[in-house]
């Protein structure tokens, strides 16, 4: 059985629970267990180091040590999450053998804490890695037991689960197929558009509304245009800009819009026969309905 330390991360327990209800069934469905870590801290989504990268590497560093701790490597379902922590992992074990002053001092402060200190003997990964990695697409193809025939997905990636860190050892960064090969897996056919790789705009939506939201329009139009029944995202923060925001993007962009944002593990979920009720896929701004409706269910 695979095991993993979890790390849920904020958007997932709040504004997006339908993702943390989506990982939970998708997990027990597949029989790997998540070891919750419930002492773990937000992990800052890129804006610590913005005052301090050492702000960012002792939260993060913190995190990481809950996961060693249990001698489990570190598994998120949020791309933003995985990549600021994925960084800091990478980060500090080069530390570790080229500055060890600053190792220390990120290790003396978490002492200071009574925590566990961070030794750089575990991984950080994302769902997606998991499922194609570690548990591979060929046992995900017997688990499934209701083909998505007929279901055009268009992933959408976004920024960090591909550049967030140095080193991507599952995908290639400019031309990724990760998505499109569960999608095949599960039976639905990949949709190809050009702001699949891009960033949703959330970034900037808290101080260049507009400007985020026309980038949103423009990923979701081009999605549109090819075909695509959905969206599916791997980030919870570019589902918030994408489907709960959507009708704000098309007042700006002028035009409807009505695609429906799938949460990755909803969609790989509803393939291996959990119901669209477990997944909450009623919580979504823009209704599922259609795609449930072209799945017949």
């Amino acid at each position: 059985m695979l095991r993993y330390a979890y790390f849920p991360g904020c958007v997932a327990q709040g504004a997006c629970r339908e993702l943390y209800l989506s990982t939970a069934a998708l997990t027990q469905a597949l029989g790997i267990e998540l070891v919750e870590l419930k002492k773990a801290a937000c992990c800052g989504s890129g804006t610590y180091k913005e005052d301090s990268q050492l702000l960012e590497d002792t939260v993060n560093a913190r995190n990481i040590a809950l996961a060693e701790s249990l001698n489990l490597p570190l598994l998120t379902h949020c791309s933003t999450c995985q990549g600021v922590i994925g960084h800091v992992d990478e980060r500090l074990k080069e530390a570790k053998e080229e500055d060890p002053v600053y190792f220390e001092k990120v290790n003396d402060f978490l002492k200071k804490e009574s925590c566990s200190p961070y030794q750089g003997s575990t991984e950080v990964t994302h769902l997606l890695w998991a499922i194609v990695a570690d548990f591979g697409l060929e046992a995900l193809a017997q688990k499934v037991t209701r083909k998505l025939s007929g279901l055009n997905c268009a992933a959408f990636y976004g920024c960090y689960l591909l550049r967030g860190q140095k080193f991507l050892p599952y995908d290639n960064v400019f031309q990724p197929e990760s998505m499109e090969n569960v999608f095949r897996t599960v039976g639905a056919n990949p949709i190809y558009y050009s702001g699949r790789t891009q960033c949703c705009g959330w970034p900037l939506s808290s101080y260049s509304t507009p400007e985020s939201f026309k980038m949103a329009g423009k990923h979701i139009q081009e999605a549109l245009e090819a075909g695509a029944d959905c969206l599916v995202t791997p980030c919870p923060l570019c589902h918030l800009n994408l489907d709960s925001r959507q009708p704000e993007v098309a007042k700006v962009v002028g035009k409807d819009l009505g695609l429906p944002v799938l949460h990755l593990p909803q969609l790989v979920a509803l393939a291996v026969g959990v119901s669209p009720k477990e997944l909450g896929l009623d919580r979504h701004v823009v209704s599922t309905k259609p795609v449930l409706e072209k799945l017949g269910l």
